[in-house]
């Protein structure tokens, strides 16, 4: 077997211009199969990390009614209260849950200023200590709030860095006063999400449908402060992050039942935003599209199979008086079978690296072009590669069955 494949990439060297030009129809068409391949994985993790993060697996369970988030400003809902300290110590409990934590939110709408500067379409969010911890959020600058101004509600407050910079427009925010329906919070510190969404909006619709989970413009507070700005203590929000990426629905949906038997009403109800399973099925539909892709980019295997045949057939036609003295020589069927099976599945393999190397190259080059993801595909490389020493086999069947049935003293007297 190795002597074969030797001996066929011998002949694929000394004949370089016709083996590629036989192996062309094979390098295309993987070539394009590695390229819509590469350009749909980058688009999956693109999806991923926009609607689901980089990596800090956080779900929110959050209220809803009638399939939206509730909007406490119509007022706190008969029969919810808050989470108490049990019930989240339940969730903690939850096998794949690492942590959780209780906060308040709601969109400003307004409702926040610098000055006469607005904080616009943000969020006003009333923490406790376990808030930054659970969210794998940093102080980039100043300081977390302390014990006694988390225990007794004080003033303070932290921001995100794009509210630094979208509400401070640059000058350092620390020591400075935003008003939050009327009151003065001072700002102590601003913390970085490192594992924030990367989302762009497309449209508006996308703004309103992953705004609210992606970051944004975020004001923070003690939760014992909510009082002071909003008169009552609503019901929580509750963050949990799980384990892994792949526990984030099962860990939010467990969450949910747990959060729900302290629930009293017939509409409202807490609900997992399961961030994972909408990237899911954006996936599946975008695996449908390159299924479908793939299909089409593969008719020109078909093509490149068929030159590959017309070459073996060429190449067993010239090689008549070779297959004779060997056959001569005491050389079965099988021996000459393999040997044309092995020179067609060499030739389509070496085509079929080329094509991944194109496609590669093309996919990067689209993917900079374009403003796509760039992402490799280990998996699809081998299967695609697989492929096409596949197509060598098959291909070359016929004509490596041909040269093995040739009758040796047929094939000596042509010569």
């Amino acid at each position: 077997m190795l002597e074969n494949i030797r001996s066929s990439l011998r002949g694929i060297w000394s004949h370089k211009l016709r083996s590629f030009l036989t192996i062309l129809g094979v390098i295309i068409g993987i070539a394009s199969i590695i390229a819509i391949v590469s350009i749909v994985e980058g688009t999956n993790r693109k999806l991923e990390r926009s609607l689901v993060g980089s990596g800090n697996n956080v779900t929110t369970v959050a209220l809803s009614q009638d399939s939206w988030p509730y909007d406490f400003s119509g007022g706190v809902p008969s029969g919810i209260p808050t989470v108490s300290e049990g019930l989240l110590q339940q969730v903690r409990q939850l096998d794949g849950v690492e942590d959780a934590t209780a906060y308040r939110t709601r969109q400003s709408w307004n409702g926040a200023y610098y000055l006469d500067r607005p904080l616009g379409n943000g969020s006003i969010l009333g923490i406790s200590d376990s808030f930054l911890s659970t969210m794998q959020f940093s102080v980039a600058r100043g300081r977390d709030f302390t014990a006694q101004e988390y225990a007794r509600g004080a003033k303070v407050a932290l921001i995100n860095e794009s509210t630094a910079e979208n509400l401070f427009d640059g000058a350092d925010p620390l020591g400075l006063a935003i008003e939050i329906q009327q009151e003065p919070f001072v700002v102590v510190g601003v913390i970085r999400d490192e594992n924030a969404p990367d989302t762009e909006y497309d449209s508006l619709e996308d703004y309103y449908m992953y705004g609210y989970r992606s970051g944004g413009s975020q004001v923070y507070i003690p939760s014992e402060a909510w009082p002071i700005i909003y008169q009552f203590d609503e019901p929580q929000t509750v963050g949990v992050r799980a384990a892994s990426t792949g526990q984030m629905a099962s860990v939010g949906n467990r969450a949910a039942e747990i959060l729900n038997t302290n629930v009293y009403h017939d509409t409202i109800r807490y609900t997992a935003v399961n961030a994972m399973e909408e990237a899911e099925e954006l996936k599946t539909l975008t695996n449908a599209i390159q299924l479908m892709l793939v299909s089409i980019a593969s008719l020109s295997l078909l093509v490149g199979g068929i030159g590959v045949m017309n070459i073996m057939l060429v190449s067993v036609t010239e090689r008549t008086a070779e297959i004779g003295l060997k056959k001569a020589l005491g050389a079965k069927n099988r021996t000459i079978l393999a040997q044309f099976l092995t020179e067609s599945a060499v030739l389509t393999s070496v085509g079929g690296l080329l094509g991944v190397l194109l496609g590669i190259g093309l996919a990067k080059i689209i993917s900079v072009v374009a403003g796509l993801e760039f992402g490799v595909s280990v998996p699809w490389i081998l299967i695609a590669v697989g492929f096409s020493m596949v197509i060598g086999v098959l291909f070359g069947a016929m004509p490596a069955s041909r040269a093995a049935r040739l009758d040796p003293i047929e094939a000596l007297r042509r010569e």
